[in-house]
């Protein structure tokens, strides 16, 4: 069975996010994203054919819904359900510490 540590090899500055997935089952996929300092660039958004269920467990982001006024700011342990075509973006994260994702992305039949 697979097993490992979501703090084990931690980029320091990479110039992109690191997107490592972990497992994918039946349509599930599980990824730990690190983001060291990186957002969403101007214009952009997200907008994604499945629900995203992402938790930071270290460091901090700050996300915009694009129905939403202001940010969201998301400290170790809280957690954000997007659902399918959501459109939102990630304004600023933290680069020490490193802020550290768990996204979980389910089928929008599910």
């Amino acid at each position: 069975m697979p097993t490992g540590s979501l703090f084990q090899d931690l980029p320091t500055d990479a110039a992109e996010e690191v997107f490592d997935t972990l497992i994918t089952a039946n349509g599930v996929t599980i990824e730990r994203i690190v983001s060291t300092g990186q957002a969403t660039p101007p214009g952009d958004w997200y907008d994604q054919g499945e629900h995203e269920f992402v938790v930071v467990l270290a460091g901090r982001a700050w996300v915009r819904l694009e129905a939403e006024a202001s940010d969201r700011e998301l400290a170790p342990g809280d957690w954000l359900w997007l659902p399918a075509r959501c459109r939102h973006r990630v304004t600023r994260t933290t680069a020490d510490p490193a802020t550290v994702w768990l996204a979980v992305f389910v089928p929008a039949g599910q």
